[in-house]
C-alpha cells in the first residue's frame, strides 16, 4: 500500500513546456533510486515538435537495473555493488552471475554457472576455418566483428529471442565463447596455433592459457597476472548506456540475434574515443619518452599543443572509482614480475604527480582514469597494443549482454528510432540534364 502512495504522489509530480503559440503540455517527472529525476517527454510528439539533443547529454534512453554512476561523486555500482568491493573481493564470473541475474549467487549457484560457461568454451570446428579468410595482419578487432557475428550461423537452435531460456543459452555462449574468439584472433595475427581451452583451469586462467600457451611446452598461469587481468574484467564489464552498449540496445531493439548485436557492440567499441583509450594513453607514455621532458609535455597540453591521454572522462567529474583499484594492480604486477624500476610506468607516476598538483587539472577535475593505468598492466602481462581493445570487448560482453537481455525482457521496449532536425534542402521539383 505503501509503494502504491509513493506512485501515486511521483505521478503527481510534472513539468509543464508552454509554446509560443500559448499551447502547453504536462510531463510526469520520475524518480529513479539513485541518480537525478527525469521527464518523461514521450507525449511532446502530441505538439507536433520534437526535443534537439546531439550525443545524448541529457536523454535517458531506457530504464535499468544494472549500473549505477554518479559522475560528480565518483561512484560506479553494479546492481547496488560498489565497484572497489566487488574488484577486490568478487572473481569475474560472480560478477558475470550479478549481472546478468541481479544478485550475487549462492555456492551451488555459483558451482553450476561456471560449470556452464567452462564447457561452452570450445568454438564449433568449423568455426577455426573462417580466420583464414582474413589477412594475418588484419587488425583484431576486424576479426573480432567478422567472427563474433558468425556464430548465430552455428548456434541457431536457441535464437528465439522471446524465449528466456534460448536467451540464457545464448548468453552464456558468448560469455564463454568471445574470449576463445579473442585468443584464437591472437594466434592468427602472430602465426601460432590455436589453443584450445582447459576445462582445468579458471575463466581468466584460461584464457590466458589460451593466449600465451604453446605446443612445445607447459604453460602454468601465473596468480598475481591471472588475479590482475580479472580486475580489468571486472572493472570494464558495465558501464551504464555507453556508445557500444547502446549500439547493442538499438540494434537488438530491431529482434535482432543476440551474436549480431554483440558484434555490433564490438564495432562500435572498436572506436578511438570509446575503447582505444588504454592504447592511446600508453602511446603518450611512450611519445613522452623521459620523465624529464614531463614539465614540457604538460606545458604542452596547457597550450593545446598535445593531448593528454588517460585523464578525465565523458561521465566522471570526480576521480574515476576504477582508477585506485587500477593504480594498486599496476605496483602488484610490476613487483611480480621485477618491472619497479619500469621506465613507463616511473614516467606515468611522474606524470599523475605533476598533473595532480598543478591548478591547471585540478579546476578542470581532470583527474587519471581507469584506462592511465590499465594500459601499462596489459603491456606487463604481454598484451600486445592491437590486443588491447579486444580485452576490453571480452570484459564487456557480459554487460552488453545484460543489458540487451534486460531490454528484450522488458514489456515497454520498442525498435529504436530516433527523430532528427532537418536543415537540408527544401522541396524542389527535377531539372532535366538540359536545364540544370
Amino acid at each position: 500500500m505503501e509503494n502504491e502512495r509513493s506512485e501515486v504522489l511521483q505521478s503527481k509530480r510534472v513539468a509543464t513546456l508552454t509554446l509560443d503559440d500559448g499551447r502547453s503540455i504536462e510531463f510526469p517527472i520520475l524518480s529513479g533510486t539513485l541518480g537525478p529525476d527525469v521527464i518523461d517527454i514521450r507525449t511532446l510528439s502530441k505538439l507536433g515538435v520534437f526535443t534537439y539533443d546531439p550525443a545524448f547529454f541529457a536523454t535517458s534512453s531506457c530504464t535499468s537495473n544494472i549500473t549505477f554512476i554518479d559522475g560528480d561523486a565518483g561512484l560506479l555500482y553494479y546492481r547496488g555493488y560498489p565497484i572497489e568491493q566487488l574488484a577486490e573481493k568478487s572473481d569475474f564470473l560472480e560478477v558475470c552471475y550479478l549481472l546478468l541475474n541481479g544478485e550475487l549467487p549462492t555456492a551451488e549457484q555459483k558451482a553450476g554457472f561456471n560449470n556452464s560457461i567452462t564447457h561452452h568454451t570450445m568454438v564449433h570446428d568449423q568455426l577455426a576455418r573462417f580466420f583464414n579468410g582474413f589477412r594475418r595482419d588484419a587488425h583484431p578487432m576486424a576479426v573480432m566483428v567478422g567472427v563474433v557475428g558468425a556464430l548465430s550461423a552455428f548456434y541457431h537452435d536457441s535464437l528465439d529471442i522471446n524465449n528466456p531460456q534460448h536467451r540464457e543459452i545464448s548468453a552464456q555462449r558468448l560469455l564463454a565463447k568471445v574470449p576463445t574468439i579473442a585468443a584464437m584472433t591472437h594466434k592468427y595475427s602472430v602465426g601460432e596455433p590455436f589453443i584450445y581451452p582447459k576445462n582445468k583451469f579458471g575463466f581468466v586462467e584460461n584464457f590466458m592459457y589460451m593466449m600465451f600457451a604453446t605446443p612445445a611446452e607447459d604453460y602454468v598461469p601465473n596468480p598475481v597476472l591471472v588475479r590482475a587481468l580479472e580486475r580489468i574484467l571486472i572493472l570494464h564489464a558495465d558501464h551504464e548506456q555507453n556508445a557500444s552498449t547502446s549500439t547493442v540496445r538499438l540494434a537488438g531493439s530491431s529482434g535482432a540475434n543476440p551474436f549480431a548485436c554483440i558484434a555490433s557492440g564490438i564495432a562500435a567499441l572498436w572506436g578511438p574515443a570509446h575503447g582505444g583509450a588504454n592504447e592511446a594513453a600508453l602511446k603518450m607514455l611512450e611519445e613522452i619518452g623521459d620523465t624529464s621532458r614531463v614539465p614540457e609535455y604538460v606545458q604542452g597540453v596547457k597550450d593545446k599543443k598535445y593531448k593528454l591521454m588517460g585523464f578525465g572522462h565523458r561521465v566522471y567529474k570526480n576521480m574515476d572509482p576504477r582508477a585506485a583499484v587500477m593504480r594498486q594492480t599496476c605496483y602488484e604486477v610490476l613487483k611480480e614480475l621485477n618491472l619497479e624500476n619500469d621506465k613507463l610506468f616511473a614516467l606515468a607516476m611522474e606524470l599523475e604527480k605533476t598533473a595532480l598538483n598543478d591548478p591547471y587539472f585540478i579546476e578542470r577535475k581532470l583527474y587519471p582514469n581507469v584506462d592511465f593505468y590499465s594500459g601499462i598492466v596489459l603491456r606487463a602481462i604481454g598484451i600486445p597494443i592491437n590486443m588491447f581493445t579486444v580485452i576490453f570487448a571480452v570484459a564487456r560482453t557480459i554487460g552488453w549482454v545484460s543489458q540487451w537481455n534486460e531490454m528484450i525482457a522488458d514489456a515497454e521496449h520498442k525498435i529504436g528510432r530516433p527523430r532528427q532536425l532537418y536543415r537540408g534542402a527544401v522541396r524542389r521539383d527535377y531539372l532535366p540534364m538540359i536545364k540544370r
